[in-house]
């Protein structure tokens, strides 16, 4: 896998993220994820919940580093992120049981004791859906910064994982949160292949599938 690839906008680059930046990048994805309806529905009260989310995917880096992928920016050469995605290679998209324990504590205080169940149940219905095929790239989360959205910088960062998936011959998978961002990734080549109710009612997610491509995505 290539580690810097040039994006349409002059200045950008796409690389793996530096352990140095997992406070940004935590920062980053919770600005892009402030509106999400599972991130609200998971954390209800709007007083801190950016920080609360922030602290969520500073967790969910953890987790993710030490997989193939990891977690990927579009960055400028002056280390301003831009967008971030995080990325499970074939077969590491689940968290080891040890892991998830160890985890928990710091979840709680994420999502309080009484929100613990619920996004208890939330996981296990989303793990519930996950595709079996060991062969496929997981994309569990992906933001731009929310004064970048529209410009294609999020959409050059994921072309570029998804290119090495074409390469691969592999697939890719994931769910989206909103239905207006189903376009967005038709137009990456997924395909909505179910709808997702959370428990407790929960808001919708749809799971989205990529076979991969022969020809190069435009």
């Amino acid at each position: 896998m290539s580690t810097r690839t040039t994006l349409p906008i002059a200045g950008y680059g796409i690389r793996g993220a530096r352990p140095s930046e997992s406070g940004a990048v935590a920062a980053l994805l919770a600005r892009a994820f402030s509106d999400d309806p599972v991130m609200a529905w998971l954390v209800p009260s709007s007083a801190g919940r950016e920080r609360r989310i922030a602290r969520y995917f500073e967790l969910a880096q953890r987790q993710q580093r030490p997989r193939a992928g990891g977690v990927r920016v579009a960055a400028t050469e002056d280390g301003r992120l831009l967008a971030a995605a995080l990325w499970s290679g074939p077969g590491r998209w689940q968290v080891s049981a040890v892991r998830e324990l160890a985890a928990l504590p710091h979840y709680t205080r994420v999502f309080g004791l009484r929100g613990m169940s619920r996004a208890g149940e939330v996981q296990n219905a989303i793990d519930g859906s996950h595709p079996q095929t060991p062969t496929h790239w997981y994309l569990p989360a992906v933001g731009t910064d929310p004064g970048l959205q529209g410009t294609g910088v999020g959409s050059a960062l994921l072309r570029q994982q998804l290119a090495e998936c074409d390469r691969l011959g592999q697939p890719a998978y994931l769910e989206s949160s909103k239905a207006a961002n189903v376009p967005f990734y038709e137009r990456l080549g997924f395909r909505v292949t179910a709808e997702l109710r959370l428990p407790q009612g929960g808001p919708t997610l749809w799971p989205m599938w990529r076979e991969p491509s022969s020809s190069p995505a435009r």
